[in-house]
């Protein structure tokens, strides 16, 4: 097969750009070597026409076009590895675009893309992209780094993944949350954001828990950088107590959720946030906790377990004692035993309101006794670094924090929005009545 015969190879304009692009891919190919031509031709559009591919919109264009086509349709598996293969050794940025590309949508599609990948040992070429891509092409780097997040938090990374993860490269994507937002549509640096979270969750994963212990794992260097630069990082923790306050996915407030924890637990972060937005976080768990259904039990259990280390060691634990009663009443109606509305507690969430409520100055009455004695600190060997270990409890929290999980895209279940839905219901009868 020559493609000469089908392709002019010099579109003249961008309709025809796309004509000869979309034409590329429709050829039956019979053989390896008719495989590998059309690849290298289509290719050779996307390299030397890239000024018909201006947008994010245009890129996913012909990534579609590529899935969709019969020539992918027919040799999915052959080409799903020359793909992976270009993408680790090429090194012209409009190919490795429509190579990242093409892996997000099929990856998203098929899960078992993204293991491929890693078992092809393409995760530390990502981290190399990510790392020096941003500056020469803008769009390639979001491709990349969107790759990188969705490869990682469909599974586990192995030991030699966490490998590529140094300290400059956990900095690199701290700093760049300081910085002002190439895409002023994100003001929160939502993609970096979210690749730090889930990182955090691959160390608090890695390895996997045996016996009911934690085992050694892999310095977490998400927050060993807080730990010891966090004064240099405060957009970090703004940014995702703002997150977490509009996140009604599941699965990503769960990551939310198990780096608070961390930082709520480890030594040298426990003052990490500012206290403007340790109010708002209390507000917002106090809210969500209200809100969320009986079945989100593991939802819950999870924001009691970040609670109870938020109140106990940061600034909070200090007077003036913030929404006590507020707290207080809404501990109080989840163990069910103030309020007719609920069902009753499992023994997880009674267990988790009970640790709640010995948080010292919950049990004092402030007006009482204005001094509360601070309760010894919570302690576990985790990141690397040696910290005293009182008893089991905080291995056995951290790994119940660490397990729970969600699939992307489930919501979280709401008592208000049932309500709502519930109340629009019934108006709607009664305006038909």
């Amino acid at each position: 097969m020559d493609l000469r015969n089908i392709i002019s190879g010099s579109p003249q304009d961008e309709q025809q750009f796309w004509y000869e692009l979309e034409k590329t891919v429709m050829i039956s190919c019979e053989t390896q070597a008719d495989i590998d031509e059309a690849l290298k031709t289509y290719l050779k559009l996307i390299a030397n026409f890239g000024q018909y591919l201006p947008t994010e919109y245009e890129w996913d264009k012909c990534s579609w076009f590529f899935l969709e086509a019969p020539l992918f349709r027919t040799h999915k598996s052959y080409l799903r590895k020359r793909i992976i293969g270009r993408l680790r050794k090429d090194s012209s940025n409009p190919r490795l675009h429509l190579f990242a590309n093409i892996l997000l949508f099929d990856g998203r599609d098929r899960k078992a893309t993204f293991e491929y990948m890693l078992e092809d040992n393409l995760f530390g070429r990502l981290v190399e992209l990510v790392r020096t891509k941003r500056d020469e092409d803008w769009l390639l780097w979001r491709v990349v780094l969107d790759l990188m997040y969705e490869m990682s938090r469909m599974q586990r990374l192995r030991p030699q993944d966490f490998l590529s993860i140094n300290d400059d490269f956990v900095h690199y994507l701290f700093g760049l949350v300081e910085e002002d937002p190439y895409d002023h549509e994100d003001p929160y640096h939502y993609p970096i954001i979210r690749m730090l979270l889930v990182l955090n969750e691959q160390y608090m994963l890695s390895p996997s828990p045996s016996g009911g212990k934690c085992m050694d794992v892999p310095t977490n260097k998400v927050i060993k950088v807080l730990s010891f630069h966090g004064t240099r990082y405060p957009r970090f923790g703004e940014n995702i107590v703002l997150l977490i306050n509009r996140e009604n996915e599941t699965s990503l407030q769960l990551l939310i959720l198990k780096v608070l924890y961390l930082i709520f637990t480890t030594t040298a972060t426990y003052e990490y946030f500012y206290s403007n937005d340790l109010r708002v976080l209390v507000d917002v768990i106090i809210r969500n906790l209200l809100d969320l259904p009986e079945e989100a039990g593991s939802l819950r259990h999870t924001y009691l377990r970040v609670l109870y280390p938020l109140l106990t060691h940061s600034q909070l634990s200090q007077a003036p004692y913030y929404k006590r009663t507020e707290i207080l009443r809404m501990l109080d109606t989840l163990s069910n035993t103030g309020s007719t509305h609920f069902e009753p507690a499992d023994p997880t969430t009674m267990r988790l309101v009970s640790r709640c409520l010995s948080v010292p100055w919950l049990k004092t009455d402030p007006e009482e006794n204005g001094v509360v004695e601070k309760p010894e600190k919570l302690a576990h060997r985790f990141l690397g670094i040696t910290l005293s270990q009182k008893d089991g409890e905080s291995n056995v929290s951290l790994i119940e924090v660490a397990a729970q999980n969600e699939k992307p895209g489930v919501i979280t279940p709401s008592r208000s929005r049932a309500n709502s839905k519930v109340n629009q219901k019934a108006l709607q009868i009664t305006q038909t009545v």
